[in-house]
């Protein structure tokens, strides 16, 4: 049987459409027999259950999507600077530096999360540390930490972005325990997809 992550590209293509315009539409999910994921906004098996409730561009929420969108534009322009550099660094692509930054965080620089992640890149204490960033919530260290992390988890997965960033949201012991594949934890599974949508997007918007 394949990899999970292989059986997550079908949704990535259907998320790419969903986040690169203004409408989004809720994600179902269910496990066959075989342990296989499948993921669709169109459920046609009475196995899917709702994954994901995503926001819909009805008129009256139009107007705060595109308010949305701009803000989160505005932001990816007001940090490129730290964000190339640091893709440069590590080598990384400074579009999946933008797409970590928008699902993390949403380019705020004070965000902290219930289980104490902090910054653009959500960086836990010790992966601060570990990474140099002495004040987490300065946007250039939090960036360049949090890019010299994903470079160490690409290493350790061969280059393959779905399993280091599944090994970003949930930790590398996890993927390994899951015999390098996917943890099935609901979060993870959302968040590989959504990161990969919108890394497509900002392909063409931050090359290089």
């Amino acid at each position: 049987m394949p990899p999970l992550h292989t059986w997550l590209l079908m949704p990535i293509t259907l998320l790419s459409l969903s986040w690169m315009g203004e409408a989004e539409a809720d994600i179902y999910a269910f496990t066959d027999d075989q342990g296989v994921p499948h993921f669709s906004n169109m459920p046609d098996d009475r196995r899917y259950t709702l994954l994901m409730r995503t926001e819909s561009d009805t008129p009256s929420l139009a107007p705060q999507v595109r308010t949305r969108n701009a803000h989160r534009r505005n932001n990816g322009n007001l940090y490129a600077r730290e964000i190339s550099h640091a893709a440069s660094s590590s080598q990384l692509d400074s579009a999946l530096l933008h797409a970590v930054i928008t699902v993390e965080s949403g380019y705020n620089p004070r965000a902290v999360s219930g289980k104490g992640a902090m910054g653009l890149m959500q960086l836990m204490p010790a992966t601060a540390r570990r990474y140099g960033a002495l004040d987490p919530y300065d946007p250039a260290q939090n960036i360049r930490a949090g890019a010299l992390y994903l470079r160490d988890l690409l290493a350790l997965f061969n280059n393959d972005i779905q399993l280091a960033l599944a090994a970003y949201n949930a930790g590398e012991n996890n993927v390994i325990k899951y015999g390098n594949r996917i943890p099935p934890f609901r979060e993870t599974a959302a968040y590989v997809p959504r990161v990969m949508a919108f890394y497509q997007q900002y392909r063409r918007a931050f090359p290089g």
